[in-house]
């Protein structure tokens, strides 16, 4: 039992401390999960992160979900859910009751305008964390690069792309020029 609320309690503390959305909580994720508690290696964890974006839902619940089910099953699975969302919850309902005063005060939109600037930062480092773990040769730069380009330039769904790049990775690696 005690796990179960150390799971809610972790989940809780980066529920509730990271603005941004899923992208900008990896490095709080990597640092709770992977180092403090090594309760995920850091592999496994951007296993699941990338599980998450591709699952339905939100990244950071899905990896709160990957991870709590890791470690103690589906109960585990539902306090580690339970303690991302609660935050969210908590500060939702708190600003509904007061949206009106702050969003005409000049310092909460001051405080909003640094938030982002901060957001932007984290998740320039977890498109760099990202990189380094995926970028294993010359093959898997140029599948990034065409990605990007076709999710920039043309009308290509990004959900086709992510499954050619994908489908393009197990040929890749069938034929021996991709090790992962």
């Amino acid at each position: 039992m005690k796990e179960l609320f150390e799971l809610y309690a972790a989940f809780f503390r980066i529920g509730g401390l990271t603005f941004g959305g899923g992208l900008t909580m990896l490095p709080m994720l990597k640092y709770e999960l992977a180092e403090k508690k090594n309760w995920v290696t850091e592999d496994e964890l951007l296993d699941y992160y990338a599980i998450g974006q591709c699952t339905p839902g939100i990244i950071a619940v899905n990896v709160a979900t990957f991870v709590g089910y890791k470690r103690r099953g589906v109960i585990g699975g539902i306090f580690s859910t339970l303690g991302m969302v609660s935050p969210s919850l908590i500060i939702v309902s708190i600003l509904a009751m007061f949206l009106e005063q702050f969003m005409s005060n000049v310092y909460v939109a001051h405080a909003v305008g640094g938030i982002k600037v901060v957001v932007c930062a984290l998740m320039l480092n977890t498109l760099l964390t990202l990189a380094k773990k995926s970028f294993l040769n010359a093959f898997c730069v140029g599948i990034a690069v065409v990605a990007f380009v076709l999710a920039m330039f043309s009308p290509i769904p990004t959900v086709l792309l992510v499954v050619l790049a994908g489908a393009l990775g197990v040929i890749l690696h069938k034929m021996g020029r991709l090790e992962v």
